[in-house]
């Protein structure tokens, strides 16, 4: 199993540089062609709300995700560090004026991707999509 870790700094300007990043090893992985777009998409709808946590929380840490390449899928995780507060546990958001923002972003990436999956702890929140992987092609001897 292959892994790619990126973390950057909660700052929108980066969030082009990990829709890119995502975009290129999904491709090496051997997620369809016709799929990318939505991996961008995705990537970058994730990486936008965890910047837009870090920093209506204040939250200093980078952003990061996690690229995984597994025998027949590819993941990716985006976690944010901002801890669960109050009855906003299952998306890692306390009841902030920007709860509307957070569930269009999640709502968006429910759309795109089959397999998405958004949990929450003290430690902080992860969204983990993933997608299948094309089987490498058979070369006859």
């Amino acid at each position: 199993m292959a892994t790619v870790e990126l973390r950057f700094s909660a700052q929108p300007e980066h969030v082009r540089t990990a829709r890119l990043v995502a975009a290129a090893v999904a491709r090496r992985a051997g997620v369809d062609e016709a799929v990318l777009d939505e991996v961008r998409l995705a990537v970058g709808e994730a990486c936008s709300r965890a910047v837009g946590l870090h920093r209506s929380h204040g939250v200093t840490a980078p952003v990061r995700v996690v690229l995984s390449e597994e025998e027949k899928t590819f993941s990716i995780e985006v976690g944010d560090e901002v801890t669960t507060v109050g009855s906003g546990a299952a998306s890692g958001r306390s009841d902030d004026e920007g709860d509307g923002e957070d569930e269009m972003g999640l709502a968006v990436i429910s759309g795109l991707v089959d397999d998405v999956e958004v949990s929450s702890s003290d430690g902080g929140g992860v969204i983990r999509m993933s997608w299948p992987v094309s089987a490498p092609p058979v070369v006859a001897p």
